[in-house]
């Protein structure tokens, strides 16, 4: 890890600390370890803490770019008074891994659900932000039981062929590899531009850095993501949501990728 994120993760740890959420690492099953930031346990490590059971249970899912703690951290800091804050690295990001060779939505949901019930979670609200949507839409399909309601933001329930090709175009981009898995840290740069309304001003050494720590491992496997996540059109059917009056959309007036035309839809 570089040392500005380093330093940077330090600081996060203590802070993280001061509101009650810790570093976990879940086993799935053998092989496949969730690596969590959640409510810290108590001292037989078996339970959540009881302060946590007592407040509602917030899921935070990333979007495809970077891991949990760097797209969640100012919303965990806010809200770990109020609520019980789970915010997990999806698989093959921050400290998330599987040796299984599947790859679709539907085995993130099942790896992110079977982790939330080994950390005491029976009833949460899932927070998406784009690939993290499409987990979040997976997961609430699957365990109607477990996610009792949903916020999405840029994001869509399934990454259709049609959807891919207009943004595709839309962005100047040839697939979805060639912008979320960077050669270099100026590509990571551009995933920056794109993905926020106006870009932080960093020096190139913090970009060098961040690609360092969060694009250099499992490229292979991201790109097998990527290609698990596109469905065909034909293929593709509205799933029904027990939850359908319970799912918020949040969307940004300037996303260039899913614009607000695909909100519209998405909401009827």
């Amino acid at each position: 890890m570089g040392k500005s994120l380093a330093m940077c993760m330090s600081l996060l740890r203590v802070l993280l600390r001061l509101v009650g959420v810790r570093s976990q690492a879940v086993e799935i099953e053998p092989g496949t370890v969730v690596h969590f930031w959640a409510p810290v346990e108590n001292r037989s490590k078996t339970t959540i803490h009881n302060e946590a059971k007592r407040k509602p249970a917030v899921v935070f899912l990333q979007g495809f770019g970077f891991n949990g703690i760097s797209t969640w951290l100012f919303q965990m800091l806010a809200l770990a008074k109020d609520y019980a804050i789970y915010v997990p690295d999806l698989l093959f990001f921050g400290g998330s891994a599987t040796d299984r060779t599947e790859r679709s939505p539907a085995f993130q949901a099942e790896c992110m659900a079977k982790g939330l019930e080994k950390l005491g979670v029976e009833k949460c609200t899932l927070v998406g932000l784009s690939y993290g949507g499409m987990v979040g839409f997976k997961m609430a399909e699957m365990y109607p039981d477990l996610v009792d309601s949903m916020v999405v933001s840029c994001s869509v329930m399934a990454l259709t062929e049609s959807i891919t090709r207009s943004a595709l175009e839309r962005i100047g981009f040839s697939s979805w590899a060639h912008l979320l898995i960077p050669e270099t840290f100026e590509g990571v740069k551009k995933i920056a531009e794109l993905c926020t309304f106006k870009s932080l001003a960093l020096p190139d050494f913090f970009y060098r850095d961040i690609f360092q720590d969060m694009f250099i491992n499992y490229k292979k496997e991201r790109v097998e993501l990527l290609e698990a996540l596109v469905v065909k059109d034909k293929d593709f059917d509205i799933p029904n949501y027990p939850q359908a009056q319970r799912i918020h959309l949040l969307w940004g007036e300037e996303d260039v990728i899913f614009t607000k035309e695909i909100a519209r839809n998405l909401k009827e």
